[in-house]
């Protein structure tokens, strides 16, 4: 049985008929492979990197079961030597990367990979699937942790996210970049990640008046009581919540939070809050929740809106706004000469490169420089090596690590950054090194 979700087959055919290209020419020698964003979307002035972790346990487990072996031999498409070949592939090769969590730009690699050519060609689809997704999904999380300060957020958006994968991605991604926890309940085992959950408008609908469903919710999930108070009237609701609480708390109940999921969020915030506070519910949070954005939550900011916490769902687990960025994981080097790709619109700088940040007095970031790994700079180098031979060289940090580290990141960013600004655009610099190389490979294929 072929199992979907680390199944070696999770690519494009051309990477298998490329394979058995190089294979039979015995085109085997040490290729290097970088994975980096051409440009950023418009409507980004930096991205986060995110999906690591992921990539590294992928290629560590890199083999062809015999299941997937004989799918491949039905095809017709490959020899039977070929097939042999691939039965003993495993992957034996160097990565460098950048720390999930670290913010980059465009032209900057973010992960290197250098192996024989057969074993760095084959992964391309996957790892750019793998860091693709989480890094879109964390740039978008970083945005709204930015716009809502102080703020508690949590990931709503599994069920609108593009299959099970992705939904479960986009909770460790966002959680990465600051986000409180999610919705989404195997990502607690699967990731120690802190979930969350309120209430349906089904479960009042489905009692003969709301105040019996707010009483019974509260009764079945007396440590967690966030009742959710849009299904009819939502200040009505507001003042039977008022009315309730102390019969509650008799019975050692305690009334969280209220949730509002429609209308006017912001108008019915601020009168839902006066009805607490002149009820003496002081402490009872108001969460909101139906089409958050970043762009709405910086609105709120500014306009001081009483919500204490959002659950940001379709918005954040499709990336609404810039649903893709221009990424790319190219041909850097063979067989230890420098190549670079010219295509228009599409040209690569060539060789093994590594990229520097430089920061101010005050620690927030001034530049980087994306240069030639060979020419060292004294600013902190932002690719590490992470692998060496198919195995870690060292066990993974874990998600609170790096959560904490994207924290860092952040307050790094420059004020225009932090509001959400392209405009000045974070300077990247090419190197006078780097622009060198790429002069003499084109002198050479003139």
């Amino acid at each position: 049985m072929i199992d979907p979700t680390r199944s070696v087959l999770l690519t494009d055919l051309y990477q298998l008929t490329m394979l058995q290209g190089y294979v039979q020419q015995g085109l085997e020698d040490t290729a290097v492979f970088e994975f980096f964003a051409r440009k950023l979307p418009e409507q980004r002035g930096f991205l986060v990197a995110a999906g690591l972790e992921q990539v590294l346990q992928f290629l560590e487990d890199l083999h062809f079961t015999a299941a997937e072996l004989e799918w491949l031999a039905s095809t017709g498409k490959f020899s039977g030597d070929f097939l042999d070949h691939l039965k003993a592939l495993r992957f034996r090769g160097d990565v460098h990367a950048m720390a999930e969590g670290t913010v980059f730009f465009g032209d900057e690699p973010i992960l290197r990979v250098t192996a024989p050519l057969p074993q760095a060609q084959l992964v391309e689809s996957r790892l750019i699937n793998l860091l693709h997704f989480q890094t879109l999904i964390a740039s978008k999380a970083a945005r709204c942790v930015l716009a809502a300060p102080g703020k508690f957020l949590v990931d709503f958006g599994f069920r609108r996210a593009h299959g099970a994968e992705a939904g479960l991605a986009a909770a460790r991604a966002s959680y990465l970049a600051g986000f409180a926890g999610t919705s989404t309940v195997a990502a607690g085992p699967l990731f120690g990640i802190p979930t969350f959950g309120t209430m349906a408008h089904s479960f009042v609908q489905a009692h003969d008046d709301e105040e019996t469903a707010f009483a019974d919710f509260a009764a079945a999930n007396p440590q967690a009581v966030v009742l959710l108070i849009d299904t009819y009237d939502t200040e009505a609701a507001a003042r039977k919540v008022v009315m309730l609480e102390p019969r509650l708390r008799q019975r050692g109940i305690i009334v969280k939070g209220v949730r509002i999921d429609s209308g006017d969020l912001a108008e019915h915030a601020r009168k839902v809050r006066r009805i607490l506070d002149q009820g003496g519910l002081r402490e009872v949070t108001i969460f909101a929740s139906s089409s958050i954005d970043e762009y709405l939550l910086r609105e709120y900011a500014d306009r001081r809106v009483p919500i204490d916490g959002y659950g940001i769902g379709t918005h954040l687990d499709t990336s609404s706004d810039a649903p893709y960025f221009d990424c790319a994981y190219k041909l850097q080097e063979y067989a230890g000469r420098p190549r670079r790709k010219r295509s228009e619109g599409k040209a690569t700088w060539p060789g093994r490169k590594q990229v520097y940040r430089r920061y101010g007095s005050d620690g927030v970031m001034l530049n980087d420089v994306v240069t030639a790994e060979h020419d060292v700079h004294e600013d902190r180098p932002l690719l590490q090596a992470v692998m060496r031979d198919g195995r870690r060289l060292s066990p993974p940090p874990s998600l609170a690590a790096i959560r904490e580290y994207a924290a860092q990141e952040l307050a790094s960013l420059p004020q225009a950054l932090r509001e959400l600004r392209r405009e000045p655009p974070y300077p990247v610099l090419i190197s006078e090194a780097l622009r060198n190389l790429a002069d003499s490979l084109d002198a050479r294929q003139q």
